[in-house]
């Protein structure tokens, strides 16, 4: 009750709205120092204490292997453990294209702590960017992407050493990299780094997002070896009795299954009587029930007497990867919606048009525009014809690719850039299966039910930050947006991500607010993942 008077109280008296930003932010009712506000009884008792924040250096390379900060890193390394963490430190990423998604890619894997990110771009910054990037400013008009939120970046994690390069991307280049995320080329591009990548055993990654689309296309080269397919701990279970047979067959206590799982691996320990299953070489099991499974040829064993304990046995797992040309044709999806089963195909087709499309025509369908749309399905499907492919064209789907093509959202961009993320740690620490190869999403329900209320009018560019969203959902959406009053509770690691994509979308912006609070106080385990805080923020409270 006290905790809830005191914010009411602050909500209504000591609440201060920046008119250029139109963002309530809530202030105390009178100064505070941070020490006072460590101790004031409305915070949590977790947060009253002060933490050491540690020195972290001018973005060094990165920690040596045995120096892993535990107190940025101690939420991921409850993840992925000190070995992942290791190796993902010896860790080069290079990431080609710094737009909306690109950044986001940048952003999460510089917070993860790898070696070094190095930041290729040889666009400009133009209006159209200000929409999703951002880490872009009208003042960065006319400057080179990558060069202009290399220092925005670079204050994220000062552990990792953050780079700029902007010439066209070589073979030698290429070649010192453990990882290369490729988030705004053309296919013939895409095609020639994949050629090099996969004969060098380098991961790819190769990301785009057209309006409501996103594409995600892995290749960890010829022969990638899981160290941890899942990330999970060991399961271990008492034995009941092994049989002495040809196939034989273990047996566990009835109080609890087992867990195990048909192809997975065990060792034996404290069997009396077989004892020539302690210390053996790992075995292959064959699940047979609950309690049960078999482990192969015991005939020739001692007679099982009692007792013993079984443990699951982390065997590495070897992958191996098409290259992207062969893949291109023969490629295999990672089903995310099982509503949309006939989706991935489709999305693929519509993608592989779209490189053909802006090839023949120098740019992209215009949004909403039915002519475009025609030439881009009639493109289609003779592409497909062409392919040998049988597939039943969605050609509604395909109209609609094309008619928001030309669009960029911010939130869809976030998503993928943490898909993307999630893909280079694996790639950099061989921990938890990577995506095999392509995956597609869509947000297609983020449209009206009747497209007819989209017109090519209410959705052209209007030279507004906001016109790649615009290009999706129309500029009447755009001002319904802005109208908008939301309270935000909660400024941690999605609470950061929300306001960011509301900041982005431009909720609140024209007569609206953005109201945010948290109770909570910044720790510096916090700036491993709430990429609003830097270091000098630990101790303030998040909102």
């Amino acid at each position: 009750t006290k905790s809830l008077a005191y914010h009411y109280q602050k909500f209504i008296s000591g609440a201060t709205l920046s008119s250029k930003t139109n963002w309530l932010i809530e202030r105390p009712l009178c100064p505070m120092s941070s020490a006072e506000v460590v101790d004031n009884s409305v915070d949590p008792p977790a947060k009253k204490r002060k933490f050491a924040t540690g020195d972290m250096a001018q973005n060094r390379s990165s920690c040596s292997n045995e120096d892993i900060d535990e107190g940025l890193y101690s939420r991921q390394l409850y993840v992925l453990g000190h070995d992942a963490m290791r190796r993902m430190a010896t860790s080069d990423v290079l990431i080609s294209g710094l737009g909306g998604l690109g950044v986001e890619v940048a952003k999460n894997v510089i917070l993860g702590g790898v070696k070094s990110v190095t930041l290729h771009d040889e666009a400009v910054c133009k209006v159209a960017d200000l929409t999703s990037q951002f880490y872009l400013a009208e003042t960065d008009i006319g400057k080179n992407r990558a060069e202009a939120c290399l220092q925005q970046l670079s204050e994220l994690n000062t552990y990792v050493l953050i780079k700029v390069y902007t010439e066209l991307l070589s073979d030698c280049f290429i070649k010192q990299f453990r990882v290369v995320v490729l988030t705004d080329s053309t296919l013939k591009e895409q095609l020639r780094i994949a050629e090099i990548t996969h004969a060098n055993d380098i991961a790819l990654i190769i990301a785009d997002t057209k309006g409501l689309f996103a594409q995600v296309f892995c290749d960890f080269g010829k022969d990638f070896t899981v160290v941890d397919t899942t990330g999970e701990n060991p399961v271990s279970a008492m034995i009941a009795s092994v049989s002495k047979e040809i196939e034989g067959v273990v047996t566990c206590l009835d109080d609890t299954h087992h867990g195990l799982q048909d192809g997975d691996y065990v060792s034996f320990s404290e069997v009396l009587g077989m004892t020539e299953l302690n210390g053996c070489e790992p075995k292959k099991i064959n699940v047979l029930g609950p309690y049960t499974f078999s482990i192969g040829d015991t005939s020739g064993y001692s007679e099982y007497i009692r007792g013993g304990i079984v443990t699951q046995m982390k065997m590495p797992k070897v992958m191996h990867f098409k290259s992207l040309e062969e893949s291109l044709n023969e490629p295999e999806f990672v089903l995310t919606d099982f509503s949309k089963l006939d989706r991935p195909p489709q999305i693929h087709l519509a993608y592989r048009a779209l490189h053909k499309y802006v090839e023949e025509n120098g740019e992209l369908p215009k949004p909403w525009n039915q002519v475009d749309a025609d030439a881009f399905v009639s493109l289609a499907k003779s592409m497909s014809l062409n392919g040998g492919n049988d597939t039943e064209l969605n050609s509604d789907l395909l109209q609609t690719f094309s008619k928001i093509s030309a669009g960029n959202v911010a939130p869809l961009n976030a998503t993928v850039g943490g898909i993307i993320a999630q893909e280079v740690m694996k790639a950099c620490s061989g921990k938890f299966g990577p995506i095999f190869q392509w995956l597609y999403l869509d947000a297609l329900e983020c449209l009206p039910l009747d497209l007819t209320e989209l017109t090519e009018e209410d959705c052209k560019a209007t030279g507004s930050r906001y016109d790649g969203q615009i290009a999706v959902l129309g500029n009447a959406f755009q001002q319904r947006l802005g109208a908008l009053k939301y309270f935000v509770v909660g400024a941690g690691a999605i609470g950061c991500e929300l306001l960011k994509n509301f900041a982005m979308m431009g909720i609140g912006a024209e007569g609206g607010q953005v109201t945010v609070t948290d109770m909570d106080l910044i720790e510096k385990s916090n700036l491993n993942r709430q990429f609003l805080f830097r270091p000098s923020d630990v101790q303030r409270p998040k909102s």
